[in-house]
This record gives structure tokens, C-alpha cells and sequence, in this order.
């Protein structure tokens, strides 16, 4: 299995190859930069691994939610290689990525993932490992105020992640107690593969034309600037 990911949807840009059972990677914390930076990224990958883009078995790429202008960077990238090479595609969750991430980095087995999603909000969801070490997602992905987040109910230790949990980390803490790890701020790519490799062998990658993004907060309320 030979499978290329990439991430563009936060602030971070992230490429993964995943090839002979072995994942190597780039991250790079590149605000507004995405658009200049991933296909090079993905051009080193693959030369340093020896593999044209017709060789892969397919592309995963993030799939949301983050900001709106990264997840449709990511998807366009993704389609645009897919169609090129004739290779079907699948979108991982960036808050499962992080969920992931912690339990790579950590042996964690409960996270609550949060992405600050700008306007007093953030993008938040909970997983856990099943028995056999898979995640799994306990909760909807939800763009919301951390005031107004309803407890997530979960006991024992809980690992929490993202962006989020750094600039609320008082809010969310009153509705879930959890150990805020700081080197966990962005999905990696990496962490998608690992998710990916199990929707490959089952069949869920899909044709590059149906490849969709998942903004959870689907209307943008504007502040109209003065004089205008």
C-alpha cells in the first residue's frame, strides 16, 4: 500500500508518505502560505522515495474542519493530483488526526480535540480507543463557544489537544477535566495515513470528483466596516 496525505487546514502544512509499511514526513508551521508551499513538499516526499504520483494507491487528504480558505486548498491539491493520476481519495477528520497524534505520542485513550476557530469559537470533538487500539469518535464535530459547550462526561485521564485548549484553556477545563499536552497543536498528515490505511483496505476511498470538505460552521457572520 503506497498512499500520499496532505493537510493544509490549519496553520500548519503537512505531506506524509506512507510506503512498505513505513510513514516518513513534513511539517511546517506556514500561516497563508499553503497555496506556495505543499506541492513542493509532496515533490520532495515523492523524489526522495522514488515515486511518481502514478504509483501511489491513492490520496488522503484533511478534510476539515479548519479554516475555510486551508480545507479548500487541501481538497482542490488533492482532486488536482487524484484527476492527474487517476487515484481515488479519502478525507480524514483533522480533529481525529490530533485525537491520533495523542495516542501515538502519548498511549493516550481518551482526547477531546479543539481547533480555535476564530469568532469566540472552537472546532471540537471527543474520541477514545476501542479494544483493539482503534479510535473511535464519541462525538459530533461541533463549532461552538467553550461557554456554551455542554460537559462531554468523560472519567478517568483525558488527553486534550489543538489550538484550542491554548487560548481556552479555562473555559473548556469548567466542562471537561483533561491534561492539556502543548506539542499536539496542528494535525499532521502522518496521523491521517494511520486512519486511512483501514478505510483503504475496506473500500471507502472514493473517485476524486466526489472528494468533500467538512467546514462544520457553515455561515460566516461579517462585521460591516465603517463608512461602508
Amino acid at each position: 500500500m503506497k498512499l500520499l496525505a496532505l493537510d493544509t487546514s490549519t496553520e500548519a502544512c503537512s505531506v506524509a508518505l506512507l510506503q512498505q509499511n513505513t510513514i516518513i514526513a513534513l511539517d511546517e508551521v506556514c500561516p497563508q502560505q499553503h497555496s506556495k508551499r505543499v506541492l513542493p513538499m509532496i515533490d520532495r516526499l515523492l523524489a526522495d522515495a522514488g515515486l511518481s504520483l502514478n504509483a501511489l494507491d491513492g490520496i488522503v487528504f484533511g478534510r476539515g474542519p479548519g479554516s475555510f480558505t486551508g480545507v479548500r486548498i487541501g481538497v482542490s491539491v488533492a482532486q488536482g493530483l487524484a484527476f492527474g493520476a487517476d487515484l481515488p481519495v479519502y478525507g480524514v477528520s483533522t480533529l481525529a488526526a490530533m485525537a491520533q497524534a495523542a495516542a501515538r505520542l502519548y498511549q493516550a485513550k481518551q482526547i477531546v480535540a479543539a481547533i480555535d476557530a476564530r469568532m469566540a469559537e472552537v472546532y471540537l470533538a471527543s474520541f477514545s480507543l476501542d479494544a483493539d487500539g482503534v479510535l473511535q469518535q464519541l462525538c459530533a464535530e461541533q463549532a461552538v463557544k467553550p461557554q456554551q459547550l455542554a460537559p462531554l462526561g468523560l472519567t478517568g485521564e483525558v488527553v486534550a489537544v489543538g489550538t484550542g485548549w491554548q487560548t481556552y484553556a479555562n473555559e473548556l477545563q469548567q466542562v471537561q477535566r483533561a491534561r492539556i499536552v502543548t506539542d499536539i497543536l496542528y494535525p499532521s498528515a502522518q496521523d491521517m495515513l494511520t486512519l486511512a490505511q483501514s478505510a483503504y483496505t475496506q473500500g471507502h476511498f472514493v473517485s476524486a470528483e466526489n472528494a468533500e470538505p467538512v467546514y462544520v460552521r457553515d455561515e460566516v457572520s461579517w462585521k460591516k466596516l465603517p463608512g461602508r
